[in-house]
Parts: C-alpha cells; sequence; structure tokens
C-alpha cells in the first residue's frame, strides 16, 4: 500500500499546502443562508443537463426526417427515456430561473461594484449562454410548436440592422429551416454552447476566487465583529445539501410533470398560437405590441444596458449621489419584465 500511495503521489502530485490555503477559505456568514448564495445551483444545473445530454445523444438524430421520430422513441420506448428527457428538460427550466435569482441578487445588493465590473459582464454572457441553450434544445425536438419558434426566432435574429440577413442565414444554414437548421442548431448544442459556457464559468469562477465573496453589509452590523466561517467542510457541505434538495424537486417535477411531444413539424400547416418558452414570454409580449424593427432593437437596448450597467451605476452615483437612482431603474425594470411577463401568460 506505501507504494502505490507514493507512486500516486510521483506520479501526480498535488501542492498540499495549496489546497488547505484554498479549502480554508474565509467565507462571509451571510452565505449560510442558500439564497445568498445561488450562484452554485445553474452550474449544478448544467452539470445534470451536461449528464442527461450526453445520455440522449445516443438516441438522438439530428436528420429533419428522422429527428422528431428518435425523439417520440426516446420518450415512448427507450427503458426510463421519458425520465431522463424530462430531468433534462426541467433541469434547464430551474437552471434559468436560479440564474435570473443569482443575477437580481447581485444586482440589488450591488455586487457587481469595482474591481468586480467584469465579473458581472461574464455573468451576463453566462446567461445569455443559458437562454441559447434553451432555445437551441427546444428547437432539436422538430415538433410543430418548436419547428415555428425557431422560424419565428430565425426572423426576429432577420430583423436586426445592418447584420440582421447575415445572421438569419447562418443560423438557418440558407434562406429556409430545413436540414442544415437543425444540423447547425444541433452544434451550437451541443458542442459550441458547452464548450463557450464552460470557458465563461471558469473566468466567472476564477474572477470570484481571485477577487474573493462581496462582504454584504447589514443594518446593525456595522459595529460587530466580521464573521465568517470554512469553506470545507461547512460551505461544501451545505451545497451538497441544496443539491439534494433540488435533485430531489427535479426527480419529482419530472415524474408529475414529464416532457411532451406535440405534433411533427409541418412547414405547410402553421399553429394558431405560438408560444416560445416561459423564459422568452416578456420579450414576445413586447414584439406583438411593437413593430419588429422597435421589437428588435428594444431587447439589445436591454441587454447592453445590462452588460455595461456597473459603469452606468457608477456614473449614475456621481450624477445623483446617495439617491439610490440604480435600485429604482432596477425595481422598475423588474415591473416592466414581469408586467410582459404575466400579460403573455393570461394574453392570447
Amino acid at each position: 500500500m506505501a507504494s502505490i500511495k507514493n507512486w500516486i503521489a510521483e506520479s501526480f502530485p498535488v501542492d498540499q499546502e495549496a489546497l488547505i490555503k484554498l479549502t480554508a477559505e474565509p467565507i462571509p456568514n451571510h452565505l449560510k443562508r442558500w439564497w445568498w448564495a445561488l450562484g452554485g445551483t445553474p452550474l449544478y444545473m448544467f452539470v445534470v443537463q451536461v449528464i442527461t445530454g450526453v445520455m440522449l445523444i445516443f438516441y438522438y438524430v439530428p436528420d429533419a426526417d428522422k429527428a422528431y421520430e428518435s425523439v417520440a422513441y426516446i420518450t415512448y420506448t427507450a427503458r426510463f427515456g421519458w425520465l431522463i428527457r424530462s430531468i433534462h428538460r426541467w433541469s434547464s427550466n430551474i437552471m434559468i430561473a436560479a440564474l435570473l435569482l443569482h443575477l437580481m441578487r447581485v444586482f440589488f445588493t450591488r455586487a457587481y461594484r469595482k474591481p468586480r465590473e467584469m465579473n458581472w459582464m461574464f455573468g451576463v454572457v453566462l446567461f445569455l449562454l443559458t437562454l441559447m441553450f434553451g432555445f437551441t434544445g427546444y428547437s432539436l425536438v422538430y415538433e410543430q410548436m418548436s419547428y415555428w419558434a425557431m422560424k419565428v426566432g430565425t426572423g426576429i435574429a432577420g430583423a436586426t440592422p445592418l447584420i440582421g440577413g447575415w445572421i438569419a442565414d447562418f443560423m438557418r444554414g440558407g434562406s429556409d429551416i430545413g436540414q442544415n437548421t437543425l444540423t447547425r442548431f444541433y452544434l451550437f448544442h451541443v458542442v459550441l454552447l458547452p464548450v463557450l459556457t464552460m470557458l465563461a464559468v471558469g473566468i466567472h469562477l476564477y474572477l470570484v476566487r481571485a477577487h474573493g465573496v462581496t462582504e454584504l453589509q447589514f443594518k446593525g452590523d456595522e459595529s460587530k465583529a466580521k464573521k465568517t466561517f470554512p469553506l470545507f467542510p461547512d460551505h461544501i457541505f451545505t451545497e451538497l445539501i441544496m443539491v439534494t434538495l433540488i435533485m430531489v424537486v427535479l426527480v419529482v417535477l419530472s415524474l408529475l410533470f414529464p416532457a411532451q411531444l406535440g405534433e411533427p413539424a409541418n412547414p405547410n400547416v402553421t399553429p394558431l398560437h405560438i408560444k416560445p418558452e416561459w423564459y422568452f414570454y416578456p420579450v414576445f409580449r413586447w414584439l406583438k405590441i411593437t413593430n419588429l424593427t422597435v421589437g428588435v432593437l428594444g431587447p439589445m437596448l436591454f441587454l447592453a444596458i445590462l452588460f455595461f450597467w456597473p459603469f452606468i451605476d457608477k456614473f449614475f452615483d456621481k450624477l445623483f449621489p446617495e439617491k439610490e437612482v440604480g435600485f429604482w431603474i432596477g425595481v422598475a425594470g423588474m415591473l416592466l419584465i414581469n408586467t410582459f411577463l404575466f400579460w403573455e401568460i393570461v394574453g392570447h
């Protein structure tokens, strides 16, 4: 046993002092509460997505004539295929919901301030990549609703000023939705987006580690000594407990509300009501009440503001000191987004 241990130590050397230092990192006391540490949840769901996605790839056929049948085989014939597909679907929803909550928490606690501006930007990039995961994954089912959502989505991209035509043709692989489109969406979903996401996550985590976790100040804490707890085992065990609970919720949702399968894609029949996934509802409602150009420029402007928000907020602080203008802009933005969201849920 001693010789085996020595061989492992020589073949795979580990800097034990660096490991001890890393695991002994002090974590601010407020992160004992899960809602202050939501950043880990999207990462766990991404891991679940990767594992279940690899399982689905064994049966999925990225062919316009066979894609729907392969999804039907997964859903109705393959052993536990319906469960794997349902877990894949629900984990994507939980991932997006947790990511939205994490963005809100960072925004309203102003944890994006200097020197963490770049980390906020990578967080926004991760949010966009996650939305693209949802759009491309939904499209791969190649059922009637996903086909027409793909048609509408590429049409909206085509309305982008100056480069819209090029973007739409690149996404479709031509002028119409077909085999080239499905192939490209498949490559986006299983190759390009995972690589970009892992790269962005790596940089995001590195910056969190380099700058440390933001220490939030609460009322009455000014005179109190700073409390911290170690990363290992305290924080790691807390996160493992949360992962277990989330996995239980994920499985329960998959059992009670399994992924369904609609009619196969038919380019000659337009559905009466085209509905995207819930996280696109605000944009979809915005498009309904505006023309196509304004409908495209609005979300683009919103994303640009979100991306550069740390610098915009700093400008407002200089212009209106101690007025919390950024906070009220955030409240107004959240009210507007939720209005569009619920309007689309109850509207037609």
